[in-house]
């Protein structure tokens, strides 16, 4: 292939890039926080280059979107199947900033952690305005699916990374403090607001197998990084913001973890109707990675709540849960 033709290919991926393909960084990075947390190193390492790699090679390719394709940008952005979608690159931000952080690389963690925390600040009005509120030719709220969890992911992925660097930068712990409580409570109301909208669209609008797509695992996913979330904050030192509502976030974090426990079968079920039932063919698509993400999630999670809750149970099943998301 001459250099014009792979240029020319290079640039039409650009331009059909998905908003959502930051997933894929989503997925590696938690795997690699998961096996990190069971000792296996090396497996851990190996999927930290597949999640750096990603990042890197996806950020690259979504700054010469904005630049040359900004009629692709603009389309996601007002559409809101898409839309949702660029949320991806916040939480994966601060899912790599997690990983590198674990490792000592604190600076690192914070530049990601600061970037996603802009991008969340900007993206966290825009999107829903430009993706809901706006005039559309068909009643809105038909759109309403999986994908739209991801506002979720992006609020309670600032958490995570707020209360994971709050004890290594004494300087700023009151400030990180408040940053992972504001966006933990933050992150609670959206999955409401969110799955009130998301069971509205299920009950009203006629289900199709092709509409039960693979980004409803975040619906779990959401709960999952809640629950991380959550217990990350719980296990931080004392600080003004913390200690006015360690019990209650404690609480809701074991909640939360047994309603996204419950969601898995449904959601099993779903695939199983989806792709047996209906036949619906099983082909590679970049939402896939929203599978995978939960899956991990749901693991870290469990893993930590059963460590500083005491609740072993929780622990043992999230401790099972990494080779699960490590096989997806």
């Amino acid at each position: 292939m001459s250099s014009a033709g792979a240029a020319r290919r290079l640039d039409e991926a650009a331009r059909r890039l998905a908003p959502g393909y930051f997933a894929l960084v989503m997925a590696s990075g938690i795997v690699s926080i998961g096996l990190d947390q069971h000792g296996r190193h090396l497996l851990s390492v190996l999927s930290l280059l597949v999640c750096e790699v990603s990042y890197a090679v996806l950020l690259a390719l979504s700054g010469w979107r904005v630049l040359v394709h900004r009629d692709a940008v603009r389309a996601d952005l007002a559409d809101p199947n898409r839309g949702f979608g660029f949320f991806t690159f916040i939480a994966g931000s601060n899912v790599l900033g997690v990983r590198v952080a674990m490792d000592g690389h604190h600076a690192v963690a914070l530049v990601l952690l600061v970037v996603a925390g802009l991008a969340w600040l900007v993206l966290g009005y825009v999107i829903p305005w430009t993706a809901v509120m706006a005039r559309h030719p068909h009643p809105v709220l038909g759109a309403a699916d999986g994908t739209w969890f991801t506002w979720v992911v992006a609020a309670q992925s600032i958490a995570v990374s707020a209360a994971t660097l709050e004890p290594e930068l004494p300087d700023l712990r009151h400030a990180l403090a408040a940053a992972a409580v504001f966006s933990w409570s933050v992150g609670v109301f959206l999955y409401a607001a969110v799955g009130v909208l998301v069971s509205v669209r299920l009950l009203v609008y006629d289900l199709r197998a092709t509409d039960l797509t693979p980004p409803y695992w975040i619906a779990m996913g959401a709960t999952a990084i809640s629950v991380l979330a959550g217990a990350r904050i719980v296990d931080m030192r004392p600080s003004p913001m913390v200690e006015a509502t360690r019990g209650l976030i404690a609480g809701v974090a074991v909640l939360l973890w047994a309603f996204g426990t419950w969601l898995i079968p449904v959601l099993v079920a779903a695939g199983w109707w989806r792709h047996r039932v209906h036949r619906v063919p099983l082909v590679y698509e970049s939402s896939l990675w929203a599978i995978v993400f939960p899956l991990g999630m749901y693991a870290v999670a469990g893993t930590y709540l059963g460590r500083v809750d005491a609740l072993p149970l929780v622990g043992v099943v999230g401790a099972a849960g990494i080779w699960l998301a490590l096989a997806a």
